[in-house]
């Protein structure tokens, strides 16, 4: 899959996000525009087209400088193309991803004898990951903002993936941010990252931790006031990890049964 497809199946998966990013407005009720252009074999798989209210908005996303019809002259013609049949308003907007010093990236309009015709430019390596790490839907395409520690970006990206709620998006984001992510970094890296985030964020592994938690709990318990009652093991085990951490440290003062009851009976205030 290339990357910029995935950056399009984004982009039409949360249009309104997308929009909202690029035209820095809040902006609602966008959908996928599926238009049939005349232009042949110029309308490439990384070209997405979203209608809004009362105009288009043109995403292109680009990886690599084409060699042939410079990305001016394809805009130009998209421009025209879209004018001519929907006789709309149109927003264009080229997304760079990976970092470049060809000058090609750097050009935001064409000049051709008497014609000018100007566009948006995104070079993603200068954007920064803050605003796209607060959408879900945006959250992959922020592995390419600037970052002075790119590490850093790539853990916060994922501690915001592993906190979605919903499994299928939660995975659906995963996948798209893993192969994003090859053009920066190292993909074991990434995908053991990922991994172990989503470990840390499973009930299963937290139920895990808890278990061990409250092993420990009970060996130093039995150390200091001998064998726990069945009854006050049964308490023990409605204990959170949280819970059992702050028994952890208050039993170094305990010496019979009787402060282990204490000490339950009083932890709901403990707690407020």
């Amino acid at each position: 899959m290339k990357y910029e497809n995935i950056c399009k199946y984004l982009a039409e998966k949360e249009p309104d996000r997308f929009a909202s990013w690029l035209l820095g407005r809040e902006v609602r009720g966008t959908r996928v525009f599926n238009t049939e252009l005349t232009i042949g074999l110029l309308r490439a798989e990384e070209v997405t087209f979203l209608r809004l209210a009362d105009s288009i908005l043109h995403l292109e996303f680009k990886l690599d400088v084409p060699q042939k019809r410079p990305m001016p002259l394809r805009m130009l013609n998209y421009w025209t193309q879209l004018s001519w049949q929907y006789n709309l308003p149109i927003a264009q907007v080229l997304i760079w991803l990976g970092p470049t010093n060809d000058p090609a990236v750097f050009e935001t309009e064409l000049k051709m004898e008497s014609v000018r015709h100007r566009f948006q430019v995104v070079r993603m390596w200068e954007e920064s990951p803050e605003q796209l790490l607060e959408s879900s839907a945006l959250l992959p395409m922020a592995l390419l903002c600037h970052a002075e520690n790119p590490t850093a970006l790539l853990s916060q990206a994922i501690d915001r993936i592993a906190a979605i709620k919903a499994p299928e998006e939660q995975q659906d984001i995963s996948c798209c941010a893993e192969l994003l992510a090859g053009l920066r970094f190292n993909v074991d890296l990434v995908r053991n990252l990922l991994r172990r985030s989503m470990m840390h964020q499973s009930v299963v592994f937290q139920e895990v931790l808890k278990e061990e938690v409250l092993t420990i709990v009970c060996c130093q318990l039995s150390r200091r006031i001998g064998t726990v009652a069945p009854e006050l093991q049964q308490r023990l085990l409605l204990l959170s990890r949280t819970e059992l951490g702050h028994l952890a440290e208050a039993l170094l003062d305990f010496s019979e049964p009787e402060d282990l009851i204490a000490w339950l009976d009083r932890l709901p205030k403990l707690l407020q």
